[in-house]
Parts: structure tokens; sequence; C-alpha cells
């Protein structure tokens, strides 16, 4: 299944929720993927991209637990029963030692999961001021496009496409805006999307980001004869046509 797209909203939501930390640890990346209900590997890689500089999950992922260590997970989780999440009980275990992978992983053999916390839905953020939303049914109504919208609001494309969806079922507007450029018309291509950094990227991160597999993204790579990373798409391009 995709994983969700990082829309204004989700990427303002994540910001606000790694705060100040630095570097940004295994724990709160798994602690921040689960409040947004997304892969570890699609926040990491959203991190990094916004510059944030993020413990490597290697670090974190091979370490086994102590006999001693063991003890203490149980006591800790059967003492604080039903009070901490998965990525809760990582970031305060062993000073953040344990991913929460890990965690889960060993809570799972010691069958105590039921003494874990749900992890909790995502708040709804507000990201569109009441001055903004006026903003946006006026425009609607006078016949503006999707890009002028979001031109005028300061708002992606995404962005403005989904405000106008939920405006649509609560009455606000009576349609939605057009776009002037459209999939059909362009033929757009998800890649364009990650504007330029391909190459910084490795293939999971692609895929996280655009919602497509492993396989579709090199498939993609290999097509447009493009490299990231991790992968050698025009190379594999020249291969395929000698």
């Amino acid at each position: 299944m995709a994983l969700p797209k990082w829309t204004d909203e989700r990427t303002q939501s994540l910001t606000d929720f790694v705060g100040s930390e630095s570097p940004i640890s295994q724990a709160t990346v798994a602690s921040a993927a689960e409040h947004l209900e997304t892969s570890t590997r699609s926040v990491s890689s959203k991190l990094r991209k916004m510059g944030f500089d993020v413990e490597l999950a290697s670090s974190v992922s091979h370490r086994t637990f102590s006999d001693d260590q063991q003890a203490t997970l149980l006591q800790f989780v059967t003492d604080n029963s039903g009070q901490y999440t998965y990525a809760d009980i990582a970031s305060s275990f062993e000073g953040g030692q344990f991913s929460a992978k890990s965690i889960q992983g060993k809570i799972l053999s010691m069958e105590l999961t039921s003494h874990v916390k749900p992890a909790e839905k995502p708040a709804s953020v507000r990201t569109y001021s009441p001055e903004e939303e006026a903003t946006f049914t006026s425009m609607v109504n006078d016949g503006a496009f999707v890009e002028e919208i979001a031109d005028a609001l300061g708002k992606t494309v995404n962005s403005i496409r989904g405000k106008a969806l939920s405006l649509l079922r609560s009455g606000d507007i009576n349609a939605i805006p057009r776009q002037k450029v459209t999939k059909g018309s362009s033929k757009a291509d998800p890649l364009s999307e990650l504007n330029g950094e391909i190459g910084d990227l490795t293939v999971e991160e692609i895929a996280d980001e655009i919602g497509k597999t492993v396989r579709g993204v090199k498939t993609m790579l290999t097509r447009r004869g493009l490299t990231c990373a991790d992968y050698d798409g025009a190379a594999r391009k020249e291969k395929a046509s000698s």
C-alpha cells in the first residue's frame, strides 16, 4: 500500500514533532512515524531532505538485549502497563539505545503486547486561516485555476486540491477548480515532484516519497536514464539498448 504524501500539513506536523532535537534519534523517528501513520524510512528521508541530522537506523538495529536489559524491559512494561507506546518505550529505555522495532520485537517475544499503549491518531492541523479560506472560495467562484490559487496563497498544487475537496464536501464551493496542466495533458512524471533531488536519494527513499514500489522506481529510472544515490538508471538503459 502506498504511503501518504508529504503535504504541507504533514510536513509542518513533522517539523513541530521533532522540535530542536539534534541529532534526531531513531526513537524519535519511530514516534513521529507512528504519529503520522507512515514508515520510519519515509520520516528519516523527509527529515534529511529538510536538513535535519538524523541518527542512522543501522546504528541501533543490530543491538541485542542482555539478560539484565530484558529483565529491566519486562519490569518497565509491566509496571507501566498501558501507559506507553512502542516508540515511547524506545525513547526512555536504556537512553534510546534500541529502535522501536527492536523494542516491539522483544516485547512480542515476551508476550507482553497487551501492556503496550496503541499509538494515537495524528491530530488534524489547520493550515488555512479563515482569511485564506475566504480568498480560496472567492477565487474558485471567479473561475481561477488550481495553479493560480496555489500562487496566490503560497501553497502547493496538492495542498490546493486537497483543500478544494474539503470545501466541496462542506458545501463552501460547488465544484473542484480546474488545473491548467493535468496529468493527462502533461503526462506528469511522479519523479518531477522531487525537484531535481533524485541524485541525493536512494531507490527506497524515492519510493517512499512518490508512493511507488522499489521495483517501480527502478523501472522509471531506467526508462528515463536517471541515476540516484544507489542505482544507475543511465547505465541500465544504455546496457538494455546495446
